[in-house]
Parts: structure tokens; C-alpha cells; sequence
């Protein structure tokens, strides 16, 4: 009976099956390979098999820009006299607005400015020595302080204010929880180079504490408005990727996990997943028959950021469209041949021509993971370094 077997051509996950010749010609029939004669002559060259890693990418769109804009609400109350333009960076010490054309100054901390901090005046408390009953110890007695005292304003609040002040370049004070009068001091050469009163307090709408500089992303008033409403929004000034990844499918960001980001051009760099949405967004224009039917929420995604270190390969792009490349499979160290070089069995599954030795006899193969324009293989006489045909 006239047997045929056929080759796998191809690149990647997609082959091409082509008969080629008979099974009996090639001894693998059921009967002795011995007894099978001279294999025909082949063209397609010879290879090695490999050990490696085999890993598939898959590539999503995405978009340079600078995050998610965080909307920014002074608490200076007055009229806007200025405003900074968009696209500009702020950094700390500087002007973020002026409000009564009182500069509303940027500082960096995580605590937001919710009180007024200076130096105030009250009673202290002086412990008098403890004196014992027969119920035991007393607790010390408290005198009201001197008249004209005072007592400083403590807090992380404080801490956060000193630590700006410190990295500004004025000194005189300890950076701690406690508003004192040598911290008054400094506060008062900061609003003098301000151009301010020096009173030696800081006002909750004189500064605005964000986590870093900041570029300001959207002016949403005017100068002449009150500002009493959200004024402007802003990013950090460094260009990130935001990739919409569906909800279903984001098994692969995790925060730390290192891509490819190819920008317009083709310039690639590294990325590493920042963040990671934790409430899935509707998809644009899911409302309606297709809601109804289950679709948008099918169709929801979640917000991926990319931090790219690397911010000359964007080279003077604020915003694009960018390519995202993810692995989305991998095996490490397992051997691997090119996939052309695969056989279709004719009793079922996939072998391996030899090359050498026994050349023309046929070895069964597992296969596994096709990545690159190779695939994994695996079987009792695989072994790293063995050389089979790749089939013409």
C-alpha cells in the first residue's frame, strides 16, 4: 500500500501541509528502517536542535501622553489675576497662580494644606513635682503659662512645610513636627523673596502640595474668575502609555512588568507597567441594541500606564499613537528547531528527519509552544545538539 507522509512548512503558530513522498520509500511503513535503502537525496539543508527560550508577543495599540489629568481646586478665595499656560511645567517654590495677585506657590508632599500654620499664642503647661497620697502618686499640677507665650503649631503637616522650606534653600530651623519661631523666621525671608508680607504664617491658600513638578495639562477659567471652582488640571511632565486593555485580558499587566513600546518611526524602548485600573470603562458607543445584548460589558476596559525611561525615543512627541509588545507566552530553556523542519507522521502526530548516523530514520516529537519561526519539541531520542533535515 502506497503510504505518504507530509512536511510542515511555515513561520510561527500558521504552517502550510505539502505532500511530499512515500512513506515506504523512507522505511516508515511498520517495517525494518533498515531494510528501507537509501533515503531519497534531500535540499532543504540540515539544523540543530536548539535549547532556548521560546516567547510569543502580542502587540495592542496605546497612546503617548502624560496620564490621566488630576484637576487642581486652589483654595485662595479672591479673583484670578493669572493664570500659567498649557504645556508648561511647574516645579516646587514656583507659581502655580496668582489669586488677588497673590502667588499661589507649588510645594511637594502628600499631605493636602488644610490649616493655617504659624507660630500661636496660648498656655503651656509646666509640670510642678509629683506628690504622693495614700492612693499613690499624684499627677503633676498644670500652671497656666506666663502671659505673652507662646507654643508652636505641630504636625506632618509642619514636618511637610519645613522640608520644603529646607529644600528651597533656607535655613535657620530643624525640620520636625513643630512650628516655631525659627521656623516663623524662614517662612518670613520666603515671603519676602515672594514678594509677600512677611508675617511668619503660611495661609491655607498659599500653597498647593502635589507629588512632584507638574505640567499643566488644561486651563478651565479665566483670569477675572473667581476662584471658587476647579482652575486647571495637570500631569506630571513626564510623557507616559496609556494602553485600554479589555477587562477580560489584562491578565499579563501586572505593575513591574517590563514591554516594548515602539513609537512612530519604528524607535523602540522599554516600558514597565506603572499602574493598573481597578474599574473597567464602557466601551465608546456600547449603549443601546448592543448593551442590551450584553455587549458592553463585554467590550469594558481597563486603564494600563506605562512608564518609559527612556523619554529621548519619543524624541519632541507630546502625544502619539504607539505600539504596545507584551509576551504573552513563554517557555524557558526547552529545545526547539526551526518549524519547517517539523514532519507530519503518517501514523499521527510529528517527527524529526536525522541528519546523521541513522540518517533518513524518522523520531517522533511532542510539540509545543511555536514562537519566532521555531516550536518546541520534546521526546525520548530528542537531545540538544542533534542534527535532523529540514525537508525541500
Amino acid at each position: 500500500m502506497n503510504r505518504r507522509h507530509r512536511t510542515i512548512l511555515g513561520t510561527g503558530a500558521g504552517v502550510t501541509i505539502v505532500a511530499v513522498a512515500t512513506i515506504g520509500a523512507l522505511g516508515l511503513g511498520g517495517g525494518d528502517s533498515g531494510a528501507a535503502g537509501t533515503p531519497p537525496p534531500r535540499t532543504g539543508g540540515t539544523t540543530t536542535v536548539t535549547r532556548q527560550t521560546l516567547a510569543n508577543t502580542t502587540a495592542v495599540d496605546g497612546s503617548l501622553g502624560h496620564g490621566i489629568p488630576i484637576p487642581l481646586t486652589p483654595k485662595a478665595t479672591g479673583t484670578i489675576t493669572w493664570l500659567p499656560p498649557v504645556g508648561s511645567t511647574v516645579r516646587r517654590g514656583q507659581t502655580l497662580l496668582r489669586v488677588n495677585d497673590r502667588p499661589v506657590v507649588l510645594l511637594y508632599g502628600e499631605l493636602p494644606m488644610y490649616r493655617r500654620l504659624a507660630v500661636t499664642a496660648g498656655s503651656q503647661t509646666t509640670g510642678s513635682p509629683a506628690t504622693a497620697d495614700a492612693d499613690g502618686p499624684r499627677a503633676a499640677s498644670a500652671a497656666p503659662a506666663p502671659s505673652g507665650t507662646t507654643e508652636p503649631t505641630r504636625g506632618r503637616d509642619v514636618r511637610q512645610l519645613e522640608t520644603n522650606l529646607k529644600a528651597l534653600g533656607y535655613t535657620g530651623f530643624t525640620v520636625d513636627e513643630a512650628f516655631s519661631a525659627a521656623t516663623a523666621q524662614a517662612v518670613r525671608r520666603w515671603q519676602k523673596d515672594l514678594g509677600l508680607s512677611q508675617t511668619g504664617a503660611v495661609e491655607v491658600g498659599d500653597v498647593v502640595y502635589a507629588a512632584g513638578e507638574v505640567r499643566i495639562a488644561q486651563v478651565s477659567a479665566l483670569v477675572g474668575d473667581a476662584a471658587a471652582a476647579q482652575v486647571l488640571s495637570y500631569t506630571h511632565p513626564t510623557r507616559v502609555v496609556t494602553v485600554n486593555v479589555p477587562a477580560a485580558q489584562t491578565g499579563w499587566a501586572t505593575a513591574g512588568t517590563e514591554v516594548e513600546v515602539v513609537a512612530p518611526g519604528g524607535t523602540s524602548t522599554t516600558g514597565v507597567v506603572a499602574t493598573v485600573g481597578t474599574e473597567a470603562i464602557a466601551a465608546a458607543g456600547s449603549a443601546g441594541a448592543e448593551a442590551a445584548a450584553g455587549g458592553a460589558a463585554d467590550q469594558a476596559t481597563v486603564p494600563v500606564v506605562i512608564t518609559v525611561k527612556d523619554q529621548s525615543s519619543f524624541g519632541d512627541l507630546q502625544s502619539a499613537p504607539v505600539t504596545v509588545k507584551y509576551i504573552s507566552e513563554r517557555r524557558d530553556n526547552v529545545l526547539t528547531v526551526p518549524v519547517a523542519a517539523l514532519v507530519a507522521l503518517a501514523e499521527g502526530g510529528f517527527g524529526l528527519e536525522l541528519a546523521q548516523q541513522e540518517a533518513g530514520r524518522f523520531i517522533a516529537v511532542s510539540v509545543g509552544l511555536f514562537a519566532d519561526g521555531r516550536v518546541e519539541v520534546s521526546g525520548p531520542e530528542v537531545a540538544e545538539g542533534l542534527t535532523v533535515r529540514i525537508p525541500q
